[in-house]
């Protein structure tokens, strides 16, 4: 087992109240741009930018430390198309088969459907899986843990990376995702999380015209 060793904490940063106010409410505003995009444009994406952005997801807290995470960064035109067709399969099933009424219905506002194009035109798909365990020597393996949670918070804070350098993205779930594995060549030991589509907007994308819950509605203070 490794032990770390502790020492001082050098890295925060503490701000007068006015300050923190407004760094709190800068953050609001950038965040409130945020939108998920459905219309990509072929753009390549520098892949600084992508690097840093995963550097940042990798700062997330996780159970022990353990960083139960993987992200395959997917630029390759054909291993798109793969992907598209695999994901439409399912969401094909999805659509007309597993979801039931009431998703369906939440859905239709949004104009979903099984088709997918988004996966084959933006130029960085990102796909994210959590590390059940890893594979020591000998073939023993160690047990990661709270990897859902670790996994998603560092997938929100990739989201706001992504946004925060001026790209837009979309979260994909298409169920099941295990075909992830197949084209992707990862082990049975990650399961897949999300597929988030990254570039920037096409020229005449379009997104719905929703709110966000107030603090009131999301929030309790006690």
């Amino acid at each position: 087992m490794t032990e770390y060793p502790f020492v001082p904490l050098d890295t925060h940063r503490e701000y007068p109240a006015d300050e923190m106010r407004e760094r709190s409410r800068a953050l609001l505003q950038e965040l409130r741009r945020r939108r998920t995009v459905r219309h990509f444009s072929s753009r390549s994406v520098p892949s600084e930018v992508i690097e840093n952005c995963l550097l940042a997801a990798g700062t997330a807290p996780s159970g022990a430390n353990r960083q139960p995470w993987h992200f395959t960064v997917i630029s390759d035109p054909d291993v798109r198309r793969r992907i598209r067709i695999a994901a439409e399969k399912e969401e094909k099933e999805f659509y007309e088969k597993r979801a039931p009424k009431e998703w369906l219905e939440a859905l239709a506002p949004l104009g979903t459907d099984d088709r997918k194009p988004f996966l084959e035109n933006a130029p960085c798909l990102i796909a994210i899986f959590g590390v059940k365990f890893e594979e020591l020597e000998g073939g023993v393996k160690s047990q990661n843990y709270y990897v859902q949670e670790s996994v998603g918070i560092a997938t929100g804070l990739l989201i706001t990376a992504i946004h925060h350098a001026g790209l837009v993205s979309l979260t994909h779930t298409p169920s099941p995702m295990r075909f992830l594995n197949e084209v992707l060549g990862r082990p049975a030991s990650e399961k897949p999380f999300l597929l988030l589509v990254v570039g920037y907007p096409d020229d005449e994308a379009t997104v719905p015209e929703i709110g966000k819950k107030s603090l009131d509605e999301i929030a309790s203070f006690i």
